[in-house]
């Protein structure tokens, strides 16, 4: 409970940050719901010349790096996935978690913290 909770604060606090800089330079706000593997893909796979296309990215990286950062910290030694040395870059990453979903659509329905840490964990074995 403890983990899904500083998860949710972690995705609310992303989700506020996103929302203000989408509307900021826009005149209307944007929606971009993650709840799922597909929702999380779909956010990070949009096209870069759609309008609003920029805080999409951005929340997807925020998303992930805050995600990632909660679950690393409370899996005390045994870490579900390890980034090589040097770490891809989020970007990078991020569009290889697109392919992933995409490969196999019965990944959408998970909840998308689970599914990115999923793809992580096959991506990223630690050795």
């Amino acid at each position: 409970m403890r983990k899904f909770f500083a998860l949710a604060v972690v995705a609310s606090s992303v989700a506020a940050l996103g929302m203000a800089a989408s509307s900021a330079g826009a005149a209307e706000g944007i929606s971009i719901r993650t709840n799922t593997t597909g929702e999380l893909a779909d956010t990070c796979g949009v096209n870069p010349r759609e309008p609003g296309a920029d805080a999409r990215l951005n929340f997807c990286r925020g998303f992930a790096q805050g995600a990632i950062d909660v679950e690393l910290r409370h899996d005390g030694d045994k870490k579900p996935f390890c980034f090589p040395n040097p770490a891809p870059t989020r970007a990078e990453t991020m569009n290889q978690f697109v392919n992933w979903v995409r490969a196999m659509p019965d990944r959408r329905s998970m909840p998308s913290s689970e599914g990115l840490f999923k793809f992580l964990g096959e991506r990223f074995p630690c050795k």
